[in-house]
């Protein structure tokens, strides 16, 4: 016998080498060299029972240890190279008579007879080899994909609803026995193009969010308001409708979505509830954005599901917020605030920033420290009756983003959103992060704001129709040529090294007068291009669900 073979071999099943005397290994170690490989080690030991030199459990180890060698030198396509759902290739299930074999810890210890299949693959992405107990969802996510049964027949012949389903899939591909399809939400190589500068991740998008004014009505009537118009809510029906489309249009482009209910105070239309439980039986993430609310009504909501988070707005200290959203309007907030806390709703409050409140901005967020999740401010956008407001000049918004970076490395309640405090960060020689939306400026890109009619627009904060949603569905809008314009932003930020992460805000140039799609963002203050460096560490505000002032 060659002593290379046998070396090899013991590579290959260290643990059942493990179990066999030095005499008994060497005569089989002949026998496969003489006439088979490495892969007929299993078969042999079986052949070889009953036999008091080999335990019983032994030929199911050797077939366990042989599939994770295989799985170790198989091929697995790096992550987001596929267009659907696929079985992992190293992927081999292996059923065995033995409870936990690969957990052994030598010779003189025999395992407890259970049968079980085990799974035994390669991650994509680390090409760590794992192996675990396959579970029924993991048989299931691998039945539907083998016989290709969509998630929705899936869901009938289960009886369960789509998320349900969906879940099964996410777990499995997030285990790694299937690989996900990468997203076909992607920007458009020729106006974002790859350079080595540029974190591809701020490219594609994996998550879509529609955010949804399903009512105009609202109990509150804030003087930067943005659109006070009369609007029909939209029928039941259709708005279901929308939710179907929406689920059609995330499946399609291989992201999941979400949606973020808001209004006017979307708590107000008239069958919030059944359209909430609806948009949650088809798995979406959702979120609201409203205002303060009672328990009872909160929890008739966590009764369906909780939101990713519940989004309310402040516009400074007591006496600015109240003169801006109504007397009492702060007080109201800051219990509500603790009743999220109370039933672990993750809490985010929102301000609108203007030359009044801009000196308020960091002592508000004092006040939330330990009473809100996550605070951070929008700028405002001199649209609708917050035309009558004003803006802080360039040189107090530069500084202000100066001072707030400061307080954000003390108070974990302050988050970044606003694109432009990128600038400021790479100045810095500290990391960019996602900027407004998770991808800078993501009008029309990876999300969407619908109307009570189903007018959409690329951003809620100006007039920026891009469609309507009821005649042309989600797909038909998103394609347009009017919502390409929007995400491709101005062509003055094309050569800006940050553009992935930044592009300004679209509504603030429009409010103040500018062309949007040729000239740049009128507070930006970036002297050059500079260098974009990948996110470590940063807090970002779930990039994915944009919020509203």
């Amino acid at each position: 016998m060659k002593p290379e073979f046998a070396a090899s071999m013991a590579k290959i099943y260290p643990r059942t080498r493990s179990h066999l005397r030095d005499g008994t290994w060497a005569r089989m170690m002949e026998t496969l060299r003489a006439g088979g490989g490495a892969g007929d080690f299993p078969e042999l030991l079986s052949s070889c029972l009953p036999d008091p030199d080999v335990p019983a459990f032994l030929p199911d180890l050797a077939r366990l240890e042989k599939a994770l060698h295989e799985a170790g030198t198989a091929d697995v396509p790096r992550p987001g190279m596929l267009n659907e759902f696929t079985v992992n290739p190293s992927l081999e299930l292996v059923q065995v008579s033995w409870k936990q074999l690969l957990a052994l810890p030598g010779a003189g210890r025999a395992p407890e007879e259970h049968r079980e299949l085990v799974s035994i693959f390669r991650r994509p992405g680390t090409g760590e080899v794992v192996s675990s107990v396959a579970t029924d969802g993991d048989l299931l996510a691998l039945k539907i994909v083998v016989e290709r049964i969509s998630t929705r027949d899936a869901a009938v012949q289960g009886g369960v609803s789509n998320a349900a389903v969906d879940s099964v899939l996410d777990r499995a591909a997030k285990k790694g026995l299937l690989l996900a399809p990468s997203s076909k939400i992607r920007r458009d190589p020729a106006v974002f193009p790859v350079c080595e500068d540029t974190d591809e991740s701020y490219l594609s998008a994996r998550v879509f969010t529609l955010q949804w004014h399903i009512t105009q009505a609202c109990d509150l009537h804030c003087k930067h308001c943005y659109d006070r118009s009369q609007r029909q809510d939209l029928a039941f029906p259709e708005a279901l409708g929308i939710l179907e489309d929406l689920y059609r249009f995330c499946k399609s482009r291989n992201v999941k979505g979400q949606v973020s209910f808001t209004g006017g105070n979307p708590l107000l239309y008239p069958r919030f509830d059944e359209l909430y439980e609806a948009a949650s039986d088809l798995g979406f993430a959702l979120a609201i954005l409203g205002n303060p609310a009672s328990r009872a009504r909160i929890e008739r909501i966590l009764a369906v599901e909780k939101p990713v988070y519940y989004q309310v707005s402040l516009e400074g200290l007591r006496g600015h917020n109240d003169e801006i959203r109504g007397e009492g309007h702060y007080d109201r907030t800051m219990a509500f605030l603790e009743l999220l806390r109370d039933l672990g709703i993750y809490a985010m409050v929102m301000l609108t920033l203007t030359d009044e409140n801009v000196d308020q901005v960091i002592l508000l967020a004092e006040e939330l420290r330990g009473k809100a999740d996550s605070f951070t401010f929008n700028r405002l956008s001199m649209v609708g009756e917050g035309a009558r407001l004003k803006l802080p000049s360039k040189e107090t918004f530069a500084s202000f983003l100066s001072d707030y970076l400061e307080a954000a490395k003390d108070n974990p309640v302050i988050g970044l959103k606003e694109s432009l405090l990128n600038i400021v960060r790479q100045k810095r020689g500290e990391d960019v992060f996602g900027g407004c939306a998770g991808y800078g400026c993501g009008a029309a890109f990876n999300f969407m704001s619908v109307l009570p009619e189903g007018e959409a627009h690329a951003c809620r904060k100006f007039p920026s129709p891009i469609g309507n949603v009821l005649g042309q569905g989600i797909a038909g809008v998103y394609d347009s040529p009017s919502a390409k314009r929007y995400r491709d932003g101005s062509r003055a930020c094309r050569s800006c090294s940050i553009r992935p992460v930044c592009g300004g805000c679209l509504a603030v140039s429009y409010s103040s007068g500018l062309d949007i799609f040729e000239e740049r963002d009128p507070f930006c203050f970036m002297p050059s291009s500079g260098s974009i460096s990948p996110a470590r560490n940063v807090p970002r505000l779930n990039p994915e669900l944009p919020g509203k002032s």
